[in-house]
């Protein structure tokens, strides 16, 4: 049996060095950020490959620095 993990909301806050709530908005935002790999009811998920291909394109420039 293969395991696919997705991100979550919090996980790709984490990953990005972006707030939760930034990852949201972005998500709400057709365009703003990558489209949800899966769906489970309206709960998002990203594969973290996925993540990782966005962040390089737009050169980290909204990252956090705290």
């Amino acid at each position: 049996m293969v395991v696919i993990r997705a991100l979550g909301v919090n996980e790709v806050a984490e990953r990005t060095g972006l707030s939760p709530n930034t990852i949201k908005s972005y998500a709400s935002i057709p365009g703003r950020m990558p489209q949800p790999d899966v769906m489970i009811g309206r709960v998002k998920g990203w594969f973290p490959e996925t993540i990782d291909a966005w962040m390089a394109r737009r050169g980290r420039s909204d990252a956090r620095e705290d």
